[in-house]
């Protein structure tokens, strides 16, 4: 089945209807339930006095998106501000030596932020895996990068690593394990991409360049030290036709979705609600599942949003970085399933496509997806929440590709062939609508808890079976169908359909009739005849 397979207009049409209708209808049920709780007692940590005209309570659950965008957002901004003025005047005076001046800034950010202490213990790391890529035996980087990220997420050596740390604020924690995560899977793409060099090596000063910029150092993305080191070095700092209209208007469509998101908060209070299973046991089905729902959804906005901000700095300093994550809306396939392009990047590179080759082999491919979800165990912490989720999605991953080899046989494949292309699209969508809730029930695992994941499945498959799970799983599908438009249209627009040949131009003369005809009746006679098995088989 190709990705080109159309349906019928009205079919579009009904399928967005009943997705639209579904949306507004689970949204009303968590609204009832944010408003009958609001005033509960196990929502007091949480729920708090929000923006007086609106007169409700806020949700501050997530005290991640609170210290960005209320307590700390004065001094990021101010950071990331000092940062773009100083690259913009170094832009214009010293184009060539930007990225040392990048370096500079960073350096004495983090150095303010965190004390000299915190700068030495970085520098340290830097300085150890830099030592060991000068052997350039890829495996020694990789296990020497694993070892160091292990030193982060086991006693006694955090608390070893974290005394050295100055201050006493909320955001030393998150920026102490941020710059420190993201300095050692630097320090490894730096590595490993001075064992791939084949003259020379790379020098030191290059990997403080790629690993004190700013904008990057403690929050992400990631971007591989091969692309960073193209993009920093080039002097041409010319943009493309509305290039900075684009950028700024990325900004603001940023700020816009932290307003709406705020404004929402007041409303419906999607993360306290699921650490009340009280609460959640008397609600109704259509709450819970939309709960499941928005809270994956909220997540990719708070990456996207995150993401998108330092994104934006980074392309005013002529970088291209990773994409924002892909939402979770648009998500029916294991294979497309990650919250950082970054992150996903680097271990596609570095570990799963070097692994896995062409992604055909069953054997590859789980000894491939297994060192891939290993390595993010170590990146996350490991834990029983980490492990139950990494082992359910690394299970879903090769799980497609068992059911596509299998579908792959007769006599699948033969009865595909017989069958139109819309029909194709349809049987796989009612495939894809399962795939879908395993990959939403997976990842409220990490999001929410073991707890709320239990839950929302035993409510949509054995309590409210058959009514609610067959009402739910034909909304899925309505919305599976959404995206395989989406993408059929854009598919279009990338790879568009070849344009028939023009006919051949009739030939015209202005000479007398007898010539006129025995010119055309020439090159028609030499035309040889068509064979019509031929012609019917084409």
């Amino acid at each position: 089945m190709g990705i080109k397979a159309a349906l019928p207009k009205y079919e579009i049409y009904f399928y967005n209807t009943v997705l639209c209708l579904a949306m507004f209808w689970a949204g009303s049920w968590i609204l009832d339930v944010s408003s009958s709780g609001a005033n509960r007692k196990a929502f007091k940590p949480s729920v708090k006095p929000g923006w007086y005209y609106f007169g409700r309570k806020r949700d501050s659950a997530d005290l991640e998106w609170v210290m960005w965008f209320s307590t700390f957002r004065e001094h990021i901004l101010f950071a990331l501000c000092g940062h773009v003025l100083f690259a913009k005047i170094c832009s214009m005076l010293a184009p060539k030596h930007r990225s040392l001046v990048y370096m500079v800034y960073g350096l004495l950010a983090v150095w303010t932020s965190m004390g000299w202490t915190y700068v030495t213990l970085i520098l340290s790391h830097c300085i150890l895996l830099y030592s060991i890529s000068l052997v350039k035996i890829r495996w020694l980087c990789f296990v020497t990068g694993l070892c160091t990220l292990a030193t982060f997420k086991c006693e006694p050596f955090v608390s070893w690593q974290t005394g050295f740390v100055e201050g006493d604020f909320d955001l030393r924690h998150i920026f102490f394990y941020g710059g420190c995560g993201f300095t050692i899977m630097r320090c490894m793409s730096f590595a490993l991409e001075n064992c791939e060099r084949k003259d020379g090596n790379y020098s030191i000063l290059e990997l403080l360049k790629y690993n004190f910029y700013l904008p990057f150092f403690y929050f992400g993305p990631i971007m591989t030290f091969d692309k960073f080191y193209v993009q920093a070095s080039k002097s041409d700092l010319s943009r493309k036709e509305w290039g900075l209209w684009n950028i700024s208007l990325h900004g603001l469509t940023h700020l816009g979705v932290v307003i709406v998101v705020d404004v929402l908060f007041h409303f419906l209070y999607i993360l306290t609600i699921p650490t009340d299973l009280k609460l959640l046991r008397h609600a109704s089905d259509w709450a819970l599942v939309g709960l499941a729902y928005f809270n994956l959804v909220y997540d990719w906005v708070k990456a996207a949003v995150m993401f998108g901000i330092i994104n934006t700095v980074s392309r005013l300093d002529h970088l291209d970085p990773p994409k924002p994550p892909k939402c979770i809306t648009m998500l029916y396939m294991f294979s497309e399933t990650h919250f950082d392009r970054g992150i996903n990047e680097w271990l596609c590179k570095y570990v799963y496509d070097h692994l896995g080759g062409k992604h055909e082999n069953v054997v590859e491919e789980l000894l491939a997806s297994l060192c891939t979800f290993g390595v993010t165990i170590l990146w996350l912490g490991p834990c029983e929440v980490v492990l139950v989720w990494a082992f359910f999605n690394c299970f879903g991953l090769n799980f497609e590709l068992w059911t596509a080899k299998f579908f792959a046989m007769e006599p699948f494949s033969s009865l595909e062939i017989s069958m139109s292309e819309a029909t194709s699209r349809r049987i796989r969508a009612v495939f894809n609508t399962f795939n879908f809730w395993s990959i939403v029930l997976y990842n409220i695992l990490a999001l929410n808890s073991l707890d709320f994941a239990k839950l929302v499945a035993k409510r949509l498959f054995l309590k409210g079976f058959p009514f609610t799970t067959i009402i739910v799983m034909f909304v899925t599908y309505c919305l599976v169908q959404v995206i395989k438009e989406r993408e059929r249209r854009q598919a279009l627009i990338d790879d568009p359909d070849p344009l028939p040949p023009p006919a051949p131009p009739t030939t015209t003369t202005t000479t007398s009739t007898s010539t006129s005809t025995s010119a055309t009746a020439a090159p028609t006679a030499a035309q040889p005849v068509a064979d019509p098995s031929k012609e019917k088989a084409e």
